[in-house]
């Protein structure tokens, strides 16, 4: 039993999973503890942050549901913190949860990539905001325009991952 999942995220390898699997299950076995993880994202430790937003993926594949409540604070207040694997995982959470978005709610999640595709180094950030934007904007033409530019610049970009990605992007597009 996971008596504190931050402590549980906390150490080793950043890159690593670390409790990650053993913090899901815990939540999975008691959805009631689904706030405390939630609260973990405004811990002063990236690595527990960066933890989270891997739970937060797996939870949303496993129970969807957990996350519904939740969206309005992913948009308003987890948007705000300035951290890569923050962002990236907000543009696969929006993508997972795009039929449950109020209008509202999918116009702010859009903005928040938007804003991520044009000022964003990362290149996971930009990848996974290309992926979500490229397929909302099969079904916006105004998204689809707002795009196309941003592919444009970003297939010239000096890592292949990145390149690609939009280059496939604007195939599908046309």
């Amino acid at each position: 039993m996971i008596d504190n999942f931050e402590n549980a995220l906390k150490g080793g390898h950043p890159n690593s999973l670390g409790n990650t699997i053993a913090v899901v299950e815990a939540i999975l076995a008691d959805h009631t503890r689904f706030d405390e993880l939630f609260q973990c994202y405004f811990s002063e430790d990236e690595v527990v942050r960066l933890r989270v937003s891997n739970a937060m993926k797996r939870l949303t594949k496993a129970k969807k549901s957990l996350l519904i409540p939740y969206i309005d604070a992913l948009l308003e207040q987890i948007a705000q913190i300035d951290q890569a694997s923050t962002q990236w995982t907000l543009a696969n959470l929006f993508d997972f949860l795009s039929k449950d978005l109020s209008d509202s709610q999918h116009t702010k999640a859009q903005e928040i990539m938007q804003h991520n595709l044009a000022n964003h180094t990362d290149w996971i950030v930009l990848k996974n905001s290309m992926d979500t934007l490229g397929k909302w904007a099969k079904k916006d033409k105004d998204l689809e325009n707002w795009l196309r530019p941003h592919l444009e610049k970003l297939k010239n970009d000096s890592r292949k991952s990145v390149a690609s990605r939009a280059t496939k992007l604007l195939d599908k597009l046309s």
